[in-house]
This record gives C-alpha cells, structure tokens and sequence, in this order.
C-alpha cells in the first residue's frame, strides 16, 4: 500500500481557509467569464455558417443577435452551470408567398436546421465545431480567473 504526504505552508492553508469560504463566488467569476469566451467562438461561427451559402443569403440577423449566455446556475447536484443559447420568442412571421400553412419558427429551429439541414439543404454545423474550438480557451480563462481570484486571498 502507497503513503504519502502532504506538506505545505501556513500561509497556503490560510488563504486555502480563506478561499474556502468564497469558493462559489470564486467558481462562479470563473464559469461567467469562461462563458463570455465561449459565446464568441459560437458567434464567429454561427456568422460563418450563415454566410456560407451558393445562393444570395435571405438572413435578417435575428439569429446571430439573439445568441447569449444564460446567468450562472447551480443545479440540484451542485454543478455550476452556465449555457450559451438563444433568446426566445423569435419576432412575428408572415407565411411564406404560396405556402397554405404557416408554423411559427423559433430560434432553435432555425438553429437545428443550420446544424443539421433538411431535405434540399446541406447541413452547416456550428455547433459541434464551436464545442471542439471552445474547449482549450475556456480551460485557460477559467484557470487565469481562478488563479487571479487565489492572489487575492494569499
């Protein structure tokens, strides 16, 4: 069987006492800015999707400008959490010249059709693409937050 030990400074275990009373507030900086980051690497490709088309593009903006992130949450497992999306309701459509029936598209529609097409229109993921890009910048500005909130308490 393995032992070790763990030896460190008063002073580390003083502001890891410190730290430890302000953890959320800490982890919660963290999760916000990390978000921020995130939400625009979303948005360049979102942008780069849409203008990404062989015929001239019918976008309003709508979709672009309606991207965000949501506030920090804690869930019921306490995980913090925070989640880049679209702002709801889209603005009131008129139907399409020619077509009989009329379905109100929402943002997420839109959004899973650019991700994944439909019939006579090829799929443009942004998504999966953003999940891939986001990954190392969002590790590294949590880090940095977090490591600029531990000099605070040393």
């Amino acid at each position: 069987m393995a032992k070790f030990r763990i030896e460190y400074s008063d002073s580390f275990s003083v502001s890891l006492e410190k730290i430890g009373a302000n953890i959320n507030q800490v982890c919660e900086e963290a999760m916000k800015e990390s978000g921020e980051v995130a939400e625009k690497i979303v948005k360049n490709n979102l942008e780069a999707a849409i203008g990404n088309t062989k015929t001239e593009s019918r976008t309003t903006g709508e979709l672009v400008s309606s991207l965000g992130v949501s506030p920090v949450k804690v869930d019921n497992r306490d995980i913090i959490n925070v989640k880049i999306g679209f702002k709801e309701p889209r603005r009131v459509q008129t139907a399409a010249k020619g077509k009989r029936s009329y379905r109100e598209a929402t943002n997420a529609m839109i959004a899973n059709v650019l991700e994944y097409g439909k019939h006579g229109q090829p799929a443009r993921p942004f998504m999966a693409k953003s999940k891939k890009q986001a990954q190392r910048p969002v590790e590294e500005k949590m880090k940095q937050v977090i490591d600029r909130e531990l000099k605070k308490y040393t």
